[in-house]
């Protein structure tokens, strides 16, 4: 586990709670560098200043916020310490919700939390009660400059931190909504039974990247000077909807078959 990136306290009602936070999740994209394409030298990021006619390099950079037309304000990074929230020192849970209540569109990272020391007998409390009665700790707490409406829930023997987006940050699918269907009954008994032979448990191990897999081949056979065949994109086509249905359930019942 990598060093925890955020070390405070859980604030519930007037129990205080020490706690370290660490960041739950890794990207595995693989990564590409820039290249200059004459030579495949990786080249020196720098920038140009016109009012100074220089090139100067990212650790000269400063940030600054733009309140006029050519104006700013310029921001140390100690100085985002000091913005004047409690929640930047402090998880401040302020109630609890059924986890139905939060649709997944509003969640969008998943932190750890681990207590501390004097934290351990009340951070055990909290995710007993929260265990016990089914609720989800909705909280805030502010880091990476920002304040973030979060949710805290029991995970095994710790409590997980999923940051969420606020309202005004979901964009509206208002005009994205189709044109009304109306279905047939036997569709939807069709389409239910085919739901009911493709249920099974959530397994995480069984999937990987396929994308990353097939990347990763390729970029093997170029190196050894082969290339790999494309995949065609698929036709669509206009099709029976009960046909489709009726074949579907056959192919998953075959399919349930032959893992037994």
């Amino acid at each position: 586990m990598a060093r925890a990136f955020w070390k405070g306290a859980i604030s519930f009602g007037m129990v205080v709670i020490t706690v370290k936070m660490y960041v739950a999740t890794e990207s595995k994209t693989l990564s590409f560098n820039f290249l200059h394409k004459k030579c495949l030298t990786r080249p020196k990021q720098m920038w140009y200043c016109e009012k100074d006619d220089v090139y100067f390099t990212p650790a000269e950079m400063v940030k600054g916020y733009p309140y006029a037309k050519g104006q700013y304000v310029v921001l140390k990074e100690s100085d985002f310490e000091k913005v004047p929230v409690r929640t930047t020192h402090t998880i401040e849970v302020f109630g609890f919700v059924d986890s139905q209540e939060i649709d997944p569109i509003y969640y969008y990272a998943s932190h750890y939390l681990e207590p501390e020391e004097l934290g351990v007998k009340p951070f055990a409390l909290l995710r007993e009660v929260l265990l016990k009665t089914r609720k989800i700790g909705l909280a805030k707490v502010s880091f990476q400059r920002r304040e973030h409406l979060c949710a805290l829930r029991p995970l095994g023997d710790i409590l997980a931190l999923h940051t969420m987006h606020y309202q005004d940050e979901l964009r509206s699918p208002a005009e994205l909504a189709p044109p009304a269907q109306k279905l047939k009954s036997q569709e939807l008994e069709m389409a239910e039974a085919l739901v009911a032979e493709m249920t099974k448990k959530f397994e995480p191990s069984a999937y990987k990247d396929e994308y990353r897999v097939a990347l990763e081949k390729m970029l093997e056979a170029r190196v050894e000077g082969g290339e790999i065949e494309a995949i065609e994109a698929p036709k669509i086509e206009a099709q029976d909807l009960m046909a489709a249905l009726r074949k579907s359930i056959e192919a998953a019942r075959e399919k349930s078959t032959a893992r037994k």
